[in-house]
């Protein structure tokens, strides 16, 4: 008898989801859910690690490690809904006041970096963290140094409007008042994480968004072979998009502008599954045409559901999105 492949559907799927910052947070939540649920037996979270502001951006200065704030947060995100799960979770997650040296630290963000120091392996000390917390999952950084964002912006010099700028650091770039044309890294070239891109590869699923679109979501395209294992991967790439712009770096996006940005700074990413919100994608019959066609031009399939909060903020509702989730891998 032949023995089922990896991509039988009678069994439950190995997930990898990419990203940073909240978007990843929503994406974790929602495929939290899903696991010991005969649908997620391995999820794993590949973490942007790029940030230069606040708690992390000063441990990240003074000790000269990965930014931790984004793995911090993905680590909560996968915490449990028990009682030991949500009370690690806020501790990972509280941050300090006062106004002493230690305001705007993050309590998860030090424990990582002791670990760090003790150990001396990142991946190492993430596996630590995710035990003590009963995390439902793997985080992982998407290399093993720091680096930082750049991008060509148009549009902040008045004496010549489409003159290009170079803007550097992840906050700076998220909060320009320009329009981002295109984002690099600096190193050009960094480590991937090994682990991360054997993750990729063996995956079922990658899930690419929502998030910050080009400090987030883009940047794990830059690094060359975790790129690579991304274009050859037989899992199949569901990308989830965002719900409204962000003003600073998607100013005036809409779904099908996310779609054209990701396709420039990836053109071999083979798309499966394009997901976004129906109130999103509008009620005008030309612009979910437009989206269609695009989705289609990917090779990719549409899938347009009820994902969003009721409280009119732009963020996920972790149980729709895990429903949508869940629908995705049935009917594939």
């Amino acid at each position: 008898m032949t023995p089922p492949s990896r991509r039988d559907h009678d069994r439950a799927q190995s997930v990898v989801a990419l990203g940073g910052g909240h978007g990843l947070f929503a994406s974790l939540q929602a495929l939290r859910r899903l696991v010991g649920e005969l649908v997620v037996d391995d999820l794993t979270a590949v973490v942007t690690v790029a940030d230069n502001g606040g708690s992390s951006g000063r441990l990240r200065g003074e000790f000269g490690v990965l930014p931790p704030g984004d793995l911090r947060m993905a680590l909560a995100a996968l915490c449990g809904d028990d009682e030991w799960g949500a009370t690690w979770s806020r501790v990972l997650q509280h941050r300090y006041s006062g106004d002493g040296e230690m305001r705007g630290h993050v309590t998860g963000n030090l424990l990582i970096v002791t670990l760090w120091e003790l150990l001396g392996d990142h991946v190492q000390a993430l596996d630590w963290v995710g035990r003590l917390l009963g995390a439902s999952g793997r985080v992982l950084p998407m290399a093993l140094t720091p680096m930082d964002i750049t991008a060509r912006v148009r549009g902040l010099d008045p004496g010549a409007p489409d003159a290009l700028t170079t803007v550097r650091g992840q906050v700076e770039v998220a909060t320009t008042a320009g329009v981002i044309t295109a984002v690099d890294l600096d190193p050009p070239a960094p480590e991937a994480c090994p682990e991360a891109v054997a993750a990729v590869r063996a995956a079922d699923w990658v899930v690419l968004g929502p998030g910050s679109w080009f400090t987030s979501v883009i940047p794990h395209l830059m690094v060359p072979d975790l790129r690579r294992a991304l274009a050859e991967t037989e899992a199949r790439v569901v990308v989830v998009l965002n719900l409204a712009e962000q003003p600073g770096e998607t100013g005036g996006f809409g779904p099908v502008d996310h779609l054209a940005v990701l396709a420039e700074h990836a053109p071999d990413l083979r798309i499966h599954t394009v997901l976004a919100d129906a109130r999103q994608v509008g009620d005008e019959p030309g612009e979910r045409a437009l989206l269609e066609q695009q989705v289609a031009a990917h090779g990719a399939r549409l899938v347009v559901g009820d994902v969003a909060h009721d409280d009119g903020s732009p963020r996920h509702d972790p149980d729709r999105l895990a429903a949508c989730f869940e629908s995705v891998m049935a009917d594939s």
